[in-house]
């Protein structure tokens, strides 16, 4: 009776782990503020007279179909998907500069997403302990 050996997988790193569940907090957060956006007649996709690309309905579901890709893209990173590394990077990249676009109305919002999206380039980029050249 014989058994094959599996080759060793080497352990997630903390940093992916964290990459992970902080994608899957932004995508929430994200599918949250689009249906806030879609629901809500007081919200505004503009300040003092200039207009962003899109009404209160497209920025509404710009944010639900981008939250919906983060979510999946944090499934893949939780479950060590190398696919999702890069999505992620991309994800976290197009995040800031959509709320880069909210600042005038919203700042402090803002600055505490895009905050959060450059930590979750950092953690998807960093190599993981024990990688060749670490």
């Amino acid at each position: 009776m014989t058994t094959a050996v599996r080759p060793a997988r080497p352990p997630m790193s903390g940093w992916l782990s964290f990459a992970g569940m902080l994608i899957l907090l932004l995508g929430v957060f994200n599918v949250v503020e689009g249906v806030f956006a879609l629901f809500n007649d007081k919200y505004v996709s503009y300040a003092a007279g200039q207009f962003y690309l899109f009404d209160r309905t497209g920025w509404g579901w710009l944010h639900i179909i981008l939250g919906v890709l983060q979510i999946a893209v944090g499934s893949g990173v939780m479950s060590g998907k190398t696919w999702a590394r890069g999505v992620g990077v991309g994800l976290a990249a197009l995040t800031a500069l959509i709320q880069m676009l909210y600042l005038p109305l919203f700042p402090w919002w803002s600055l505490i997403n895009i905050a959060l999206c450059v930590l979750v380039i950092y953690a998807l980029i960093v190599p993981p302990r024990g990688a060749i050249g670490a």
